[in-house]
């Protein structure tokens, strides 16, 4: 489902070394060794995407805002620390420390400021990339010698989420709750989340995104419990007017998007119920009539909202389609918050208690 128009990537990428503390600007395509573990093995090797929003102020100077950016940085250092050993924990930066480097090492820096100043003044999207290397030259199955984190930051015109096609995949899992991962933005979790995607279009040619359910296989199809789509958490909107958002847990990585979703819903009086639904629940209320739209919720495109759900029993054969309702008022509303979320970014509405908006001057 992530497409964008309009990419154009920043003149250079940086790196801060966990180890010495030390950051350099390098070269936008700059490589990494590869021989490394970070290559064989995928050790260290996690990220984020954080949007952002370049402007000029009314006295011509540049800011960038970020809207609750801090979690950003909370999810990608948990995702660190996991890829470090227990003795290397004290090589994991702090949100402050993290901040700095991003907002007053890189985007201060000058060779920087012109591709931003083109940013705000054609009031492009930004979408900045943590991710993390061991800069090792290493065959050995070991933790990361000399950890590494880089960045690089684009900016993007739009993002293709809608219409999208999604179909629930029961047969492969993204992660599992034992191994505590489906909670961190690792770069192994995504692999089944492509393979997921293309289960899907060969149940329903031209599917875009995967619905994945809990890993208890064991269990009847219809008591496993939905979790999230392929890339991207979810919400439900049902006929009463109440959205369902699904719980965190050690299956879901939880989305900061999300978050202010169900919060600016909430401030429209719109009903935000966080329980657990069973995939016979969804079964039911999609041939029943009482799903009347199904969302993906992230941080690239905020929230986009299917244009068909295709449900298929336990030998992938299809069992029940959801069509949004699109006349529906919670189908509005989703698409009301989708624009009221970016527009805070922008400064043209109020920041809803709860959200935290970041601005700083460059």
């Amino acid at each position: 489902m992530a497409r964008f128009e309009g990419v154009e990537w920043a003149p250079a990428q940086m790196r801060y070394g966990l180890n010495d503390k030390t950051f350099e600007l390098l070269e936008a395509n700059a490589k990494v060794y590869a021989v490394s573990k970070s290559i064989f093995y995928a050790m260290i090797l996690c990220f984020e995407g954080i949007r952002f929003f370049c402007r000029r102020t009314a006295g011509g100077r540049l800011e960038i805002r970020l809207l609750n950016w801090h979690k950003n940085l909370e999810r990608f250092l948990r995702s660190i620390a996991f890829n470090l050993s227990k003795k290397q924990q004290v090589l994991v930066p702090t949100v402050e420390e993290l901040e700095n480097v991003f907002i007053n090492l890189y985007f201060k820096d000058p060779a920087i400021k012109p591709f931003l100043e083109k940013m705000a003044d054609d009031g492009a999207q930004g979408y900045l990339r943590p991710f993390t290397l061991d800069e090792e030259q290493s065959m050995g199955v070991t933790f990361p010698g000399q950890p590494a984190i880089r960045a690089i930051f684009s900016r993007y015109s739009n993002y293709l989420g809608e219409p999208f096609t999604g179909v629930v995949i029961h047969h492969l899992v993204r992660a599992m709750s034992c191994n505590k991962t489906g909670w961190l933005k690792l770069g192994v979790n995504y692999l089944i989340s492509l393979k997921a995607v293309e289960a899907a279009s060969e149940i329903e040619p031209g599917a875009a995104a995967a619905l994945f359910l809990d890993d208890k296989v064991h269990i009847p199809l219809e008591q496993r419990c939905i979790t999230e789509w392929d890339s991207s958490c979810c919400l439900f909107g049902l006929r009463d007017g109440t959205v369902i958002k699904i719980p965190e847990s050690d299956l879901i990585l939880p989305s900061v998007t999300i978050q202010g979703m169900a919060i600016i819903l909430g401030q429209m009086g719109v009903k935000v119920e966080e329980r657990n639904m069973t995939y016979g629940e969804l079964l039911s209320r999609v041939r029943s009539g009482e799903l009347v739209v199904a969302a993906s919720i992230g941080t690239a495109g905020i929230m986009n909202r299917c244009q068909k759900l295709v449900c298929v029993d336990a030998n992938n054969q299809v069992t029940a389609v959801h069509v949004p309702d699109t006349e529906h008022e919670i189908y509005k509303k989703l698409g009301e918050v989708k624009t009221y979320y970016w527009e805070i970014y922008k400064g043209n509405v109020s920041v809803p208690p709860g959200m935290n908006l970041y601005i700083y001057s460059i």
